[in-house]
């Protein structure tokens, strides 16, 4: 039975409040202030991997697009992280705050030591937008309902807790806060139009529910490699690598 669009809604907003991964240990310890210097280094170096493949995958998806309003409409996505005229983009944001926990940005920008298992979860989500049928690319990308409010408490949490936390080093938060919002209105209403049978509407269910375990396993990733008892696999970063001269 086809859930009316209100009861399907509030079916989405219910997967992110049990799966989102504001509810993994790893941000209760980084906004909590409880992560060492390196465990937040190398939280920025994984998550600037994932940074980095957002606007690859927009590209990816728009390509796949024929309706020329679908695709103005998520032109702003990848513009908001590679940048445009007056907007420097959320992956230069990103570098600043690689810059300002002590990384050499050069060195995150390389992904080199980037965890193997955040390079099989978001490439595994890039290939899942460029794959699966528009409706699912689109209802993954709702993860962003809940991003606002974790984008706050990361604010709130560093800024009280790190001495790194500034206007500039998180840059990249606030301008999210005021970016998702209009990515995920537009989104929303998008699927809520097109989930317009019990199948489709399982089938956006089910890429949402896909995009929160591509969220919470870079988290479990770095959970292992980092905090105690630390099991860095090969490859990945290793302390005292890859850092500024002057954190050096």
């Amino acid at each position: 039975m086809t859930d009316t669009k209100a009861e399907f809604e509030a079916r989405l907003r219910q997967i992110g409040a049990e799966r989102y991964h504001d509810l993994h240990p790893f941000h209760h310890r980084l906004h909590g202030g409880q992560c060492t210097p390196d465990e937040v280094r190398a939280w920025v170096i994984n998550r600037y991997y994932y940074q980095s493949r957002i606007p690859m995958k927009d590209a990816a998806f728009m390509s796949r697009v024929e309706d020329p309003a679908l695709r103005r409409a998520w032109r702003s996505r990848i513009e908001d992280h590679d940048g445009r005229e007056g907007n420097e983009g959320g992956i230069r944001r990103w570098l600043r705050l690689a810059a300002a926990v002590g990384l050499d940005p050069d060195y995150v920008a390389s992904c080199e030591g980037v965890l193997p298992a955040t390079k099989f979860a978001v490439d595994a989500y890039v290939r899942f937008v460029r794959d699966k049928t528009l409706l699912e690319a689109v209802a993954a990308s709702l993860t962003e309902l809940f991003a606002p409010a974790i984008h706050a408490a990361r604010i709130e949490g560093l800024l009280q807790n790190y001495a790194f936390a500034d206007d500039a080093s998180l840059s990249y938060f606030r301008n999210r806060l005021s970016e998702a919002p209009k990515d995920v209105a537009f989104g929303l209403q998008w699927v809520l139009d097109h989930a317009d049978t019990a199948e489709k509407q399982d089938q956006a269910a089910a890429a949402l529910v896909f995009k929160t375990d591509v969220l919470w396993s870079q988290l479990d990733a770095l959970w292992g490699a980092y905090v105690a008892p630390a099991r860095i696999p090969p490859g990945a970063w290793q302390p005292g690598t890859g850092l500024a001269r002057a954190a050096a």
